[in-house]
């Protein structure tokens, strides 16, 4: 299974499936994280987290923790 974390900057994913249950799996939808949708790895902190992603045309920022959620195709 890869995950959002496994992913490189530069590359252009998209969701298969979001893990998790309750409150954190409803965050992740709420940020507009949801199967199917393409995801842009802008930059990645220099201790690897968080991530710098471009979701629906904004920016947004996402811990490891949560990117581990986030099975995508590949």
């Amino acid at each position: 299974m890869k995950t959002l974390k496994d992913a490189k900057v530069g590359e252009t994913v998209t969701v298969k499936r979001l893990h998790g249950e309750g409150p954190v799996k409803r965050r992740i939808m709420d940020m507009g994280i949801t199967k199917g949708v393409e995801i842009f790895i802008r930059k990645v902190a220099p201790l690897g987290d968080p991530m710098e992603l471009n979701v629906r045309g904004y920016e947004l920022s996402v811990r490891k923790g949560d990117a581990e959620m986030i099975e995508i195709l590949g």
